[in-house]
């Protein structure tokens, strides 16, 4: 089998730009990276639009690379890769801090079938953070402030419909995964992340970070994947 190429899926109302710094040192390392910008958060119709649409778009992507795939996604980029990735091509799975679901369910009902207080939700479409709970507590809670101003000020507005979406298909049955745990993460908690990834039969690695090791931790980050990718190559 050739050497892998590596997919990077964004999460809820980021973009391929969050992954700019991992990008740079997995290609320095000879890898093959390519990005994907949902169409939830990156649509100019992205109000009408559902899961499926960030799964299709996922799906193109992988359809667009020749050999195996290695799909990397985070958080809310679990959902369309879990939905979208399950060509045959597609040989490993990296979920970071990420929602590795099953068959029926949502991440609306992951976290409770409540939106959290900091999903700022208008009509259609939601932000993320508040006054309480702002972005870089949130998402950048290990960078330093200029770090997590310049990070928050690219954050965009994310259609909310895929957040009640049900899955229909499950990549991670499939195929090996591995999960990379953020452990000091105010998003997404350690415990909650310990069960999905026991669930899909991960391997597991763990970080002490934020809910953006790639920003973060990028080399460390980089050192997860590539051991994955490793073991498909």
């Amino acid at each position: 089998m050739s050497r892998p190429t590596l997919l990077l899926v964004h999460g809820a109302w980021h973009g391929s730009w969050a992954f700019e710094p991992l990008t740079s040192i997995l290609i320095d390392r000879g890898w093959t990276v390519k990005t994907v910008d949902l169409p939830t958060v990156h649509a100019d119709d992205k109000a009408m639009l559902t899961l499926q649409d960030d799964a299709d778009a996922v799906a193109a992507a992988i359809d667009s690379i020749d050999g195996p795939v290695v799909v990397v996604a985070h958080s809310y980029g679990g959902v369309p890769t879990t939905q979208g990735a399950t060509d045959p091509k597609v040989a490993h799975i990296v979920y970071i801090a990420a929602f590795a679901l099953d068959e029926g369910e949502s991440l609306l009902g992951a976290v409770g079938g409540v939106a959290p207080d900091w999903w700022v939700i208008d009509g259609p479409l939601s932000t993320a953070g508040n006054d309480e709970l702002p972005p870089h507590t949130l998402f950048f809670n290990d960078m330093s402030q200029d770090e997590a101003d310049r990070a928050s000020s690219r954050l965009l507005s994310q259609a909310v419909q895929p957040f009640s979406d049900t899955l229909t298909q499950v990549a991670w049955r499939d195929r090996p995964t591995t999960y990379l745990i953020t452990e000091d993460d105010t998003v997404f908690p350690v415990v909650a992340q310990e069960a999905l990834a026991a669930r899909a039969g991960s391997q597991t690695a763990r970080l002490a970070s934020s809910h953006s090791p790639f920003l973060s931790q990028p080399d460390a980050v980089a050192d997860v994947i590539e051991k994955a990718a490793q073991s498909v190559a």
